[in-house]
């Protein structure tokens, strides 16, 4: 069985307002996150993380969805999310409230190849020239963009691997940012998938005008 947790507990500060509750053609962005993943036959249970004022305010009910509150961290929301699992799970998708655009085929052929893989990710490979910058931001050397993605969510896991991983994580006192790299400090290996449409994250005001144009595409 496999289940989703979807992280949308943070306080949006650099936005200035709560870009969770923000609408994009009428539906919250957070909305738009939980239903692309009600619309994939293969998840059974979601567990949104956030505050239980945000999930109020967004009008969703399924009886496949849980609410739980989050914790300071991404990683600490993440594992409140694998807290509230319960039993059966085999796979588990994460996914930042913030990408609401995620196209449920696209969430299901990530968790068919986590099924052959053990892990898998949405990412998109880098197709520009990346540099890196010294301190003061001047530039000291070119980077080779081959083998470089860019890491997007939903990222699919075997349960019992990515238990490790945070487990382990903990132990060492590592904030990992994601998932992926959450597993690479146990040795493990996931299988990068490229969206077949937009799956951008909702960071700063313009995101929002971006996505509703690509709606409309």
């Amino acid at each position: 069985m496999t289940a989703a947790i979807i992280v949308a507990s943070g306080s949006s500060q650099r936005m200035g307002f709560d870009k969770l509750l923000a609408e994009i053609d009428g539906k919250p962005v957070l909305q738009r996150s939980v239903e692309a993943f009600l619309a994939v036959a293969d998840i059974k249970r979601i567990i949104v993380v956030c505050p239980e004022e945000r999930w109020n305010k967004i009008g969703v009910e399924d009886n496949r969805i849980i609410r739980v509150d989050g914790g300071e961290t991404r990683q600490t929301s993440v594992n409140a999310g694998l807290d509230a699992l319960g039993e059966g799970i085999k796979l588990v998708a994460i996914h930042d409230g913030a990408r609401p655009l995620v196209s449920p085929a696209d969430i299901a052929q990530c968790i068919a190849i986590a099924r052959d893989y053990g892990a898998a990710t949405l990412a998109k490979p880098a197709t520009e020239t990346m540099m890196r910058a010294d301190e003061d931001g001047f530039s000291t050397k070119r980077v080779e963009r081959d083998q470089i993605w860019f890491m997007e969510t939903p990222q699919v896991f075997e349960l019992e691997q990515l238990v490790k991983a945070a487990q382990h994580t903990r132990v060492i006192g590592l904030d990992c940012t994601d998932e992926v790299s959450a597993l690479q400090t146990i040795g493990g290996r996931v299988k990068f998938l490229e969206p077949s449409s937009p799956n951008i994250k909702i960071t700063t005001p313009s995101d929002l005008a971006l996505a509703a144009a690509l709606l409309k595409d």
